[in-house]
């Protein structure tokens, strides 16, 4: 079940959306959402997206002169900044990402088009960055957005700054965005939980093991949410685009809620796996998949299957750490629902449509 924003038309004649990071589970769905809606398009990634109507920008995030040079004609009137780097430290998370923002607003400056700039976060906000996730006094649930910074560095609150200074000189509107974990469809993201669990039950199929739940005892027996691509598309473009809404940061999640006791048999049944809950202690998919790739090779010839890659299928350490915690994980959603933003989307669905797209698309068998 899903209840979708009214058609994202474009706000006024002219408009143009620049989705930045546009190959990702984000980006894509934007791109998907806003070429639907009639708006002018531009996509900038490393890679085109195969049977994208949106003209390619194609640049380096992490060169302002690749910036510079891809961007210095386009006039692009609203920004969906959706890309992100990941580093081997957070202080080198800081550098890399920050820069990222701030150069490309600056490489856009000069035209004086931009209107609003979207940037996609997510609950590491008020959960930590990497070296410090969930440690320490953490906000209460469910997050509000208006919680203090964590006494931590974090690259979230670095990409804020840089779009805060950039909105202040140039005078656009701005809305941040603090998704949960993204449930949508990409290959050869570093954060994809649908594809890593698809990926995983296909193994286990094949290798005649049980679908076992990784992660902790408390994220089985506890309340959680999650969100939808297109929840998350859907959302940037009504914040983009409604007055009211802008210079305000968002959490931005399905508005279900359910516990993964009950998810888990739900996704096994999709999945045709055998489903196995928590026991004892958490059985990390790291560990249980440290011999898989031979596994998978197997899969995919068996299958026709498109991926022979397994890490560009599989994160397993990213839905390790989702499912791993030991912090009730929830996100109120009230700011936007008071400000006239209607969207929602059943948990499940998502992960349903997700997996009957992979096996369409020939990543999963």
């Amino acid at each position: 079940m899903s209840i979708e924003q009214n058609a994202p038309t474009p706000p006024f004649l002219g408009a143009h959306a620049l989705v930045v990071g546009a190959s990702g589970i984000t980006g894509s769905a934007l791109v998907e959402k806003l070429t639907a809606g009639g708006w002018e398009v531009s996509g900038l990634s490393r890679n085109p997206i195969e049977g994208s109507s949106a003209r390619h920008v194609r640049a380096d995030l992490r060169s302002a002169d690749s910036l510079a040079e891809a961007l210095g004609e386009l006039r692009p009137t609203h920004v969906f900044f959706c890309a992100w780097s990941k580093q081997d430290t957070e202080a080198e998370n800081i550098v890399v990402n920050k820069a990222m923002v701030a150069d490309l607003l600056a490489a856009l400056a000069p035209g004086r088009s931009v209107r609003h700039v979207a940037l996609v976060t997510g609950l590491k906000h008020y959960l930590g960055p990497f070296e410090a996730y969930a440690q320490g006094e953490m906000p209460d649930t469910p997050f509000h957005e208006d919680a203090d910074r964590l006494p931590v560095e974090n690259f979230y609150y670095a990409q804020e700054d840089a779009l805060f200074a950039a909105a202040a000189e140039q005078g656009f509107t701005w809305s941040v965005h603090r998704s949960h974990t993204v449930i949508g469809h990409a290959v050869g993201n570093a954060m994809n939980m649908g594809s890593t669990l698809a990926a995983y039950a296909a193994i286990c199929r094949a290798d005649g093991r049980p679908f076992v739940f990784p992660g902790s005892e408390t994220q089985w027996n506890s309340l959680v949410d999650m969100t939808d691509a297109g929840q998350l598309a859907d959302h940037m473009i009504w914040a983009s685009t409604t007055e009211a809404a802008a210079d305000q940061a968002f959490n931005v999640v399905n508005g279900d809620v359910f516990r993964w006791r009950w998810m888990w048999p739900k996704l096994a049944a999709a999945l045709d796996v055998e489903a196995v809950g928590f026991s004892e202690a958490p059985r990390p998919l790291e560990e249980q998949m440290a011999d898989a790739e031979p596994v998978w090779a197997r899969v995919v010839a068996e299958h026709g299957l498109v991926e022979p890659d397994l890490s560009r299928v599989a994160s397993w350490w990213h839905t390790d750490s989702d499912l791993g915690r030991d912090i009730e994980v929830l996100a109120d959603m009230s700011r936007s629902r008071l400000l006239g933003f209607t969207g929602y989307v059943r948990t499940e669905d998502s992960f349903y449509r997700l997996f009957d797209r992979y096996r369409a698309d020939g990543i999963i068998p």
